[in-house]
């Protein structure tokens, strides 16, 4: 994984380009300055990146009762979380892809990606959890062994906010994800939108149609192998209907729910076409949403690219300011 998200460097070169500048003007302070002054220009510009506030990231664990086992999960906290005790922030639940887990973010480099939006004030200070969720699709599986969707609405969202000072309400709340991740943001938010005030989807694991084989005994295609059986073996066409967010989207009430997604052009499982079809029926019921398809495939540099546009979107969606409270 480590490998793959290093693709966040290309949206890191903000970053470079910001560091040329700074480099420049501070080689013209240097030649007009005297000599004993510089000695003490440099000696703060040595002290100041120590004593710059950074964000930092807890990853710990909880016990659910539902599932019967320990869920791990990781925290990016802000620079402003450890030095205002009174302060109380939004928070985003942002969900990992399949094959990935709670680290995905931390472990590969999102943990500079948004020190570097909250330095910059491109985003605003706010909380982002990531829960490991294996191979789930955020959903109660199809078996009833594993309920994970039952497990984030009744013990995670509450152990969470009541471990860290979150701000109260569905408008300080959002929830995204990428992929599988984008899937169950986008089933979670469309199922309780009581609960979430935004939602944010890069390449959600949106199928147009399901094939044929689904719901026969024929050798399933690579698109359906990747459900596993989380949607039965194999899948119950029912079933899938019930938690499918774009039939969600037709009836689910969604009118104050900010809504963002995107997916790449050549989407190596063809998502581009279910994301076309989310937009079409968002459309259709005027459900005001922000919707894109821009060049790229089912990968880390696609996601990599277009992370922060979801941030930015959450961020906006918080709100102007942080309460205190």
């Amino acid at each position: 994984m480590n490998k793959r998200w290093r693709a966040v460097i290309h949206l890191a070169g903000r970053c470079r380009e910001l560091s040329v500048v700074r480099a420049t003007a501070l080689a013209a302070t240097i030649a007009a300055t005297p000599v004993v002054t510089l000695a003490v220009l440099i000696l703060v510009l040595a002290i100041a990146p120590m004593a710059q506030a950074t964000g930092r990231a807890d990853c710990l664990s909880l016990t659910s009762k539902i599932l019967r086992h320990s869920v791990g999960y990781c925290i990016l906290l802000p620079p402003s979380y450890d030095v205002d005790a009174a302060r109380r922030y939004p928070i985003l639940y942002f969900l990992h892809g399949l094959g990935e887990n709670e680290q995905f973010l931390v472990r590969g480099g999102g943990l500079n990606l948004v020190e570097d939006l909250w330095e910059q004030h491109e985003i605003a200070d706010y909380l982002i959890v990531t829960p490991a969720a294996d191979s789930s699709f955020y959903i109660n599986s199809h078996d009833g062994q594993a309920r994970y969707e039952d497990f984030v609405i009744q013990e995670f969202l509450p152990f969470i906010e009541r471990r860290y000072r979150t701000r109260h309400g569905r408008a300080a709340r959002g929830i995204g994800g990428i992929s599988m991740g984008g899937y169950g943001a986008l089933h979670l938010a469309f199922r309780h939108p009581e609960l979430f005030g935004s939602v944010s989807a890069h390449s959600a694991a949106l199928i147009e149609r399901l094939p044929e084989a689904a719901g026969s005994n024929r050798p399933p295609t690579p698109g359906l192998r990747m459900l596993g059986n989380v949607f039965g073996a194999p899948v119950d066409r029912v079933f899938w209907e019930r938690n499918d967010p774009l039939a969600l989207g037709r009836t689910a009430n969604l009118a104050a729910l900010k809504i963002y997604f995107d997916c790449g052009s050549e989407d190596d499982y063809g998502f581009e076409a279910g994301a076309a079809v989310l937009d079409k029926e968002l459309t259709a019921r005027r459900i005001a949403h922000e919707f894109h398809i821009y060049p790229g495939r089912h990968d880390w540099p696609y996601f990599a690219e277009h992370l922060h546009a979801s941030l930015e979107f959450e961020s906006q969606a918080f709100g102007p300011g942080n309460e205190k409270n």
